[in-house]
């Protein structure tokens, strides 16, 4: 069997606070495949930007690796020196992030930014012109699906709207993702219309040049028609993960069974239900199943950590009530 592109084992990280350590990831595992795509879901501040982060290895200064490992394309990222991690991060992999206003410098044009990204890629060769590094940044706007990009370039990012600050963080990305591109949540800051065609433009980026994906979202239905498989996450853990159409039609991790039921139906149908209490406090988590004390069905050995067990066709849940001890 085929070594995957890239696999997180047994990962976890903390950040340490003014109150004490925060330990929000908690033996995070998931893998991806070459050219799959791969979705991340759960709610806000349940663990899934610093996930992403660990792999791209741009934690905060205030982040603790406690343990675990980060395999991608067979190098530990955990290990990778200066320049081999920057290498890997001009030459194989890219990352969007959530706000495009807070990703690009405000006191810099789009030229200063996406043409030292270029500069700097596998895309020109060693020692290139500046000519060649405009015309190929301007080649990464057109793939990007921006009008007028000799404007653009020539632009500041504060003289654009929300929606062409997303697509120029997608033109940056794709002068560095040859492999594995990392979306996180895209469409979050933008408008509903707006946020379709970025999904669009992603879906025809990806499948033109065969990239692996990994997409970060709370939203359901953003992801549903978009990837192969999908993970959940619940404070800083992985608790279920399966093919998109038998997640969303058989979840069984109570977690995911109140998350698709409070996601609002076009049929109507009456107001959804949310999940009642809060992701537990990260200073001091429940033990076990960090799900424990927002659970309908919670046991009592639910206070020592379910393992992930396989229910068949790639189906796995970390829950009780479908395996384990």
């Amino acid at each position: 069997m085929n070594e995957p592109l890239l696999r997180v084992k047994d990962l976890f990280i903390s950040y340490r606070v003014y109150q004490g350590l925060l330990k929000v990831l908690n033996g995070v595992e998931l893998s991806v495949d070459t050219k799959e795509r791969v979705g991340l879901i759960g709610e806000s501040g349940c663990g899934k930007t610093t996930t992403m982060k660990a792999i791209m290895r741009i934690l905060a200064q205030n982040a603790v690796f406690e343990g675990g490992s980060i395999v991608y394309k067979g190098m530990d990222v955990m290990k990778l020196g200066g320049r081999d991690l920057m290498s890997l991060r001009r030459n194989s992999l890219s990352m969007i992030f959530q706000d495009p206003t807070a990703a690009l410098n405000p006191v810099f044009k789009v030229k200063d930014q996406l043409q030292d990204i270029v500069r700097y890629s596998s895309l020109v060769g060693k020692d290139p012109t500046e000519q060649e590094v405009k015309a190929k940044a301007i080649e990464l706007l057109k793939d990007a699906a921006l009008p007028e990009p000799e404007r653009i370039l020539d632009s500041y990012p504060f003289q654009l709207s929300g929606g062409m600050r997303q697509r120029v963080c997608i033109a940056m990305s794709l002068a560095s993702a040859k492999d594995l591109l990392i979306a996180d949540e895209p469409g979050t800051s933008l408008d509903v219309t707006i946020e379709d065609q970025i999904m669009k433009l992603l879906r025809q980026i990806v499948e033109e040049r065969d990239l692996s994906v990994i997409l970060i979202t709370h939203s359901v239905g953003t992801i549903k028609g978009f990837v192969d498989r999908v993970m959940v996450m619940y404070a800083g853990t992985i608790v279920e993960e399966g093919s998109t159409e038998e997640l969303f039609s058989s979840p069984l991790h109570p977690y995911t069974q109140l998350l698709l039921k409070a996601v609002p139906k076009l049929t109507g149908g009456g107001v959804p239900e949310g999940i009642r209490g809060r992701i537990p406090t990260y200073l001091d988590p429940p033990p076990g199943c960090r799900f424990i004390t927002r659970c309908p069905f919670a046991m009592s050995k639910c206070a020592t950590r379910p393992p992930m067990t396989d229910v068949g066709d790639g189906h796995q849940v970390a829950c009780y009530l479908h395996g384990g001890a």
